[in-house]
């Protein structure tokens, strides 16, 4: 069996651009979410949400607004104990599946590989799972417009003594 593709007429290609633009611009807004989190950066992840409008679930965390949602990553992300951040945290954002409409909305699916160190609770979890976002145009930029996170599994263990963290 042979595949054909038929060539792009100009308006096509130009469509078939403008969406291939749109997720390259939704995927790098979702990197600046991951990165944001882990650099504990409250102001670098609120923006990326929608102005106003924002719905969130985190599920252990909470559903709230986007503002809700960035005071409690800042009253998580940023204790310190001795000077030194108490929580980190590493997020890999990875197989993306992300649909653009023609409305200027778009819809999107990433798998979390996510990893944590609590220097309080002296324990290190692994976990993954799912985030469903629905993102659209706020002034000319891509914004999270709703985010659903769906834990599939975790696994928490004790850090003992022999344990060396550096930051």
């Amino acid at each position: 069996m042979s595949f054909m593709t038929a060539t792009p007429q100009p308006d096509d290609a130009a469509t078939h651009l403008a969406r291939l633009a749109a997720i390259e611009s939704i995927t790098a807004l979702k990197h600046r979410y991951f990165r944001a989190c882990d650099a504990k950066d409250p102001e670098g992840f609120r923006d990326c949400f929608v102005a106003v409008g924002s719905a969130l679930d985190y599920g252990e965390l909470g559903a709230m607004d986007a503002d809700g949602m960035a005071a409690v990553f800042a009253s998580i992300a940023l204790q310190q104990v001795d000077g030194k951040h108490a929580i980190l945290d590493m997020h890999h954002g990875v197989h993306p599946d992300i649909t653009v409409r023609a409305d200027g909305t778009a819809s999107g699916r990433w798998t979390l590989r996510f990893r944590q160190v609590n220097l309080i609770e002296r324990t290190e979890t692994v976990a993954t799972g799912e985030y469903a976002d629905e993102y659209r145009l706020e002034d000319g930029r891509w914004k999270i417009a709703t985010c659903t996170f769906h834990r599939l599994w975790a696994i928490t263990r004790p850090l003992d003594d022999a344990c060396r963290i550096a930051q």
